[in-house]
């Protein structure tokens, strides 16, 4: 029997995160196990009047490039990639994966170069979406491999993937614009602070966020979506930070991180596991030591660490920092091959100050501030 949130799922993100438009060039990406999802939104973009665009992915080639392919083919790029990004209207991304650990044996280094070399289109897209000129979302299929990551069965991590994103909801567009609303008058508060800073076992951090500008995440370029986010001012952040959650990048988990800042630039990184990866990926150019984003989780249906960080940066009482690249509509200006979302847990004994006031405990804002 089909699940109608998938229905619902592909309503969601071609009426209300894309908002597809007729005439439009929309790009629809993910794998084969996305089937079904991938197929309505084939459909829903289609009765919107728009112009869908399906590329399938293969598992294992990624694999195979980086353990087995030469510098050079490592180093290249489609050029179709540039095209697809410089014409299409809109894209949507489905992760759905077969097996999270797939490259988990691949060197470090091999990784790094292939991310260098996609950074141009990565900059591509990310520059056209601030010009308002590329809509864009990334939402997830649920499949085995999410699950058992999860530590869940299938059946319970679907209800966990469509109850993150209110798809049991009788209408999870007025859900997600009611939220949006709440975000906003969040966004224009942060908007007049200067400095935050974070206090909780292991951490006291500041970070500078003075004119620069707060996005307010409402269900569009991710879905599910629950976080309010900005460039920090890329000297600012002075301190340390210890990470209660794994950095899970490029299939492998990066345990107890602990990053000191002097002068916004990590100058040292420790982790329980995974130490030497860590220091691979901040060595991957000059500005992967910098930060580029700073946000509060705020999906109070998001309570639990999946090893998905569409999901894990989103869960209430949580804040995250992102190593490398910023997007440019928050004002941030750090260059980058690297953005990698790392996720602080704040629900027990946590402090958040605004410019010297207690403004967040435990997970929390205070004051009626959300």
């Amino acid at each position: 029997m089909a699940d109608l949130r998938v229905e619902r799922l592909a309503a969601v993100l071609a009426d209300y995160s894309i908002a597809v438009r007729p005439g439009d060039l929309v790009l629809v990406e993910g794998s084969l196990r996305a089937a079904p999802l991938i197929r309505a939104l084939h459909w829903r973009i289609l009765e919107a009047g728009g112009l869908p665009h399906v590329r399938a992915g293969i598992d294992g080639t990624t694999e195979t490039l980086l353990s087995k392919g030469t510098d050079a083919q490592l180093d290249w790029v489609n050029p179709s990639r540039y095209e697809q990004f410089e014409r299409c209207d809109a894209t949507i991304f489905v992760d759905a994966p077969a097996n999270t650990r797939s490259l988990s044996g691949v060197d470090p280094e091999r990784q790094a170069r292939s991310g260098r070399a996609g950074g141009p289109v990565r900059d591509l897209a990310m520059n056209r979406a601030a010009a308002g000129e590329l809509r864009w979302s990334v939402t997830a299929f649920p499949t085995q491999a999410g699950a058992q990551d999860a530590q869940m069965s299938l059946a319970e991590y679907e209800d966990f993937v469509f109850g993150a994103g209110r798809l049991d909801e009788d209408d999870p567009v007025a859900a997600w614009r009611a939220f949006g609303t709440t975000l906003h008058g969040l966004r224009d508060w942060l908007s007049t602070t200067s400095e935050i800073r974070i206090v909780a076992e292991g951490t006291d951090l500041r970070v500078g966020v003075a004119g620069r500008t707060w996005i307010p995440c409402e269900g569009r370029e991710n879905f599910p979506d629950g976080e309010i986010f900005t460039g920090p001012v890329e000297t600012s952040l002075e301190g340390e930070i210890t990470f209660t959650f794994p950095a899970v990048r490029g299939g492998r988990s990066v345990e107890g991180v602990r990053l000191v800042f002097r002068g916004g630039e990590v100058v040292e990184a420790t982790a329980r596991k995974g130490e030497d990866y860590l220091h691979e990926m901040l060595a991957m150019d000059a500005g992967a030591r910098r930060v580029g984003e700073f946000a509060f989780g705020l999906n109070e249906s998001i309570r639990e660490f999946t090893r998905n960080i569409l999901f894990d940066e989103k869960i209430g009482g949580t804040v995250h920092l992102a190593l490398g690249k910023s997007y440019p509509e928050s004002g941030g200006v750090n260059q980058s091959a690297l953005h990698w979302d790392i996720v602080c847990d704040l629900r027990q004994q946590s402090e958040v100050y605004a410019d010297g006031d207690l403004v967040y405990r435990d997970g929390r804002f205070l004051n009626g501030l959300l």
